[in-house]
């Protein structure tokens, strides 16, 4: 499975994010991906309002990235909001396919931590999610939910050879070493690949943040299903393609059978 990391850095400006995205998608597709993974809130960076930016370019985003991924002939993921009711959002990760389909996962775990409240303005999802790319089946995640490994479990009882982690990590002292950390831990304990890509750090883009807003601190990576780094970007914006031998997933269950060891279905 060949993927590209698109590690870039979002603001409040819709329009210069889609630009974005399409000139990676490019990238992505002339080197041969089958899909390229952007981060969480791809769409609009965190600290602006995220339900007026929904409410005005949701619908015509949308229809860009579902054209873009036609036209290029893969897959985009990428992290967008859709406005609901209160004034709230659902922060999703958005699946476009090459034949016009689109799947969304809702975060569960909402990133009420650090001094940060998420949940103020997102509403959370409540299902998991496993799609397929290429016919191999990926299960879904955004930021804070990799702290979570029941997740992840679930995602690999259901099939899922590979974990996308799409996130706006919040910068911080130990944040981005604990980042890399959690991806490696969740490629352990669900016999998976886990291809996690952040926002860049608006610093080394030479963007201006929004203070105090997770907005990303780099380090895209891939972790093994053995837990070791195959892959791995800095801190300023940039593409990694991946090829992914899925044959490991299998070599992993087999050495390291955590979850069939597992008890108390945990």
């Amino acid at each position: 499975m060949k993927l590209a990391l698109a590690q870039i850095c979002t603001t409040g400006d819709v329009d210069g994010n889609l630009a974005k995205v399409r000139e990676r998608t490019a990238e992505a597709a002339a080197l041969g991906a089958e899909a390229v993974v952007f981060p969480e809130a791809t769409m609009v960076a965190f600290g602006n309002d995220l339900a007026a930016a929904a409410a005005e370019h949701l619908e015509r985003w949308q229809a860009e990235l579902r054209d873009l991924a036609r036209r290029s002939g893969i897959a985009i993921l990428a992290g967008e909001f859709e406005a609901t009711e209160g004034g709230k959002v659902r922060n999703l990760l958005a699946v476009y396919t090459a034949d016009g389909e689109r799947r969304e996962y809702a975060k569960i775990h909402l990133y009420d931590a650090f001094g940060f409240r998420e949940s103020t303005g997102v509403e959370p999802g409540a299902e998991p999610l496993v799609i397929e790319i290429g016919g191999r089946p990926v299960g879904l995640a955004i930021c804070y939910d990799v702290r979570f490994p029941k997740l992840f479990a679930e995602h690999s009882r259901a099939g899922a050879e590979v974990m996308i982690v799409s996130a706006s990590w919040g910068a911080g002292e130990g944040k981005a070493e604990q980042w890399r950390i959690l991806a490696r831990a969740r490629a352990l304990d669900s016999n998976a690949y886990v291809v996690a890509v952040d926002q860049a750090d608006p610093e080394a883009a030479g963007v201006d943040a929004v203070p105090g807003a997770p907005t990303g601190v780099g380090g895209s990576l891939v972790a093994d299903p053995f837990g070791a780094v195959v892959a791995e970007l800095g801190r300023e914006e940039g593409l990694e393609i991946v090829d992914l031998d899925l044959a490991v997933v299998e070599r992993a269950k087999e050495a390291l059978p955590v979850l069939q060891n597992a008890k108390l279905g945990y």
